[in-house]
């Protein structure tokens, strides 16, 4: 029990028995609320206590979000990719439709306690989309991602921020709750399913900043709407490409 807790039991009864974690956090808060109502505790220790059971409080609220957490990830579904990329007519890649994967876990969220929400913050060239995963106990967790507009296939300024937050949301609700998305006809074993990795985006994106590249552009040249679609089989030809221009800049 803490030092502060320990004297003022002293000063009002005996401490109650304990009887594993559970009881010794049920025991402190008892403490607690006697202290509040005992006039002659001393204000620096009350503080003490309060400081005591916020951080009580705010454990317990964590541990039920991981618990609720841990129950919703076991409901979820796979999500269907609906939705579809196209570059001159042609299908280059398909993605789960944001207002599909709602739908699906809306219910699911509120049967577990969890509410979702999101907030924009615009920045040069792009905008900074954040997730928040609430829990009713009080608990949350929040991620984000920078992202540029997202100017390809000769979108206009509104199709590019409306598309920029779509694929921001979908993002965001995979990092904060593990959603899974699976194309309809794609087993995962077509011929050149295999897409670059998270060190590899990294690096195309590093260089298309260093040599001031056309994104939307380079993008289109590959048939690909994120460098996270990127076929595997292209990275080297996409970095020699960037390369080369860096040489003749």
């Amino acid at each position: 029990m803490n030092d502060a807790a320990k004297q003022v039991v002293g000063q009002n009864e005996q401490p109650i028995a304990t009887g594993g974690q559970n009881s010794e956090v049920s025991n402190m808060l008892t403490v607690i609320e006697r202290a509040a109502t005992n006039p002659d505790v001393d204000p620096a220790k009350m503080q003490q206590l309060l400081d005591v059971q916020e951080r009580i409080l705010n454990k317990q609220a964590e541990s039920a979000f991981n618990r609720a957490l841990a129950a919703l990830e076991s409901e979820l579904p796979v999500i269907t990719q609906k939705g579809e990329i196209k570059i001159r007519g042609v299908v280059q890649s398909r993605y789960a439709k944001y207002e599909d994967i709602h739908e699906v876990l809306k219910p699911l969220l509120a049967r577990n306690g969890f509410s979702l929400s999101f907030t924009t913050e615009t920045v040069d060239n792009g905008i900074n989309i954040y997730g928040t995963l609430q829990h009713e106990e009080g608990h949350s967790k929040t991620a984000y991602i920078p992202l540029p507009f997202d100017t390809s296939g000769s979108k206009n300024n509104v199709q590019a921020v409306g598309s920029t937050l779509s694929y921001g949301k979908r993002y965001l609700v995979g990092m904060l709750i593990n959603m899974v998305t699976r194309g309809e006809d794609d087993d995962g074993q077509k011929a050149g399913a295999q897409t670059i990795d998270e060190e590899q985006q990294a690096n195309i994106q590093a260089l298309i900043e260093e040599v001031e590249a056309n994104k939307g552009k380079f993008l289109d040249y590959f048939k690909i709407d994120t460098l996270e679609n990127m076929p595997a089989k292209d990275y080297k030809r996409a970095i020699k490409m960037l390369e080369d221009k860096r040489k003749k800049s």
